[in-house]
């Protein structure tokens, strides 16, 4: 599965494009395609996921429409327009790679009409990044990888504060500040 983030506009869009590049590597999603290329931004959100570890890509495209338009597989086009994310999973057949499609600015028709499912999380106004999360969520599952293969840091559950790892030294953990002593016996 790959994911296409469509219009992004460089200056205007790079915390939303940002947030959709993160969200789409959380849940598994290794190459990301970024019409049109932001080579800053995408060297800033490929040097952050090196430091958590895993495989993960962004690539420059010219067209996204072409890119949907020659895709080997299932496009998937999130918008709030589309056939209900439930009920559309019941019919659905997905054939070969599945593509993701996420719109920024207005999205041509071509877009709508190349798309094999249009496919919408809920009908009201919503963030693009929180669709992405609920439909990858519902196909792929709560990511259940949280150590990656090369990481330097990795994030613990903790209660309170914040609990990190330096996977490059002999450490076991960084300090908290906020962790609560453990009471004497």
């Amino acid at each position: 599965m790959e994911v296409l983030r469509l219009g992004h506009r460089p200056g205007r869009d790079p915390r939303l494009t940002t947030h959709v590049l993160l969200t789409a590597r959380a849940f598994g999603v290794e190459v990301v395609h970024l019409e049109p290329p932001d080579d800053a931004l995408a060297r800033r959100v490929v040097d952050l996921a090196r430091r958590f570890g895993g495989s993960f890509r962004v690539l420059g495209e010219r067209s996204g429409r072409k890119l949907i338009q020659d895709w080997p597989g299932s496009t998937l086009h999130l918008t709030m327009y589309g056939e209900d994310l439930d009920e559309l999973r019941t019919r659905w057949t997905l054939e070969g790679p599945v593509l993701v499609v996420v719109g920024g600015p207005k999205v041509s028709r071509e877009v709508y009409e190349r798309a094999t499912y249009n496919v919408a999380v809920t009908h009201q106004p919503h963030s693009e990044v929180a669709a992405l999360a609920i439909l990858l969520d519902r196909l792929l599952g709560t990511p259940q990888v949280e150590r990656r293969d090369g990481a330097r840091i990795q994030v613990l559950p903790a209660r309170r504060g914040k609990r990190v790892r330096d996977l490059t030294s002999s450490s076991r953990r960084l300090p908290d500040p906020y962790e609560e002593a453990e009471a004497p016996p």
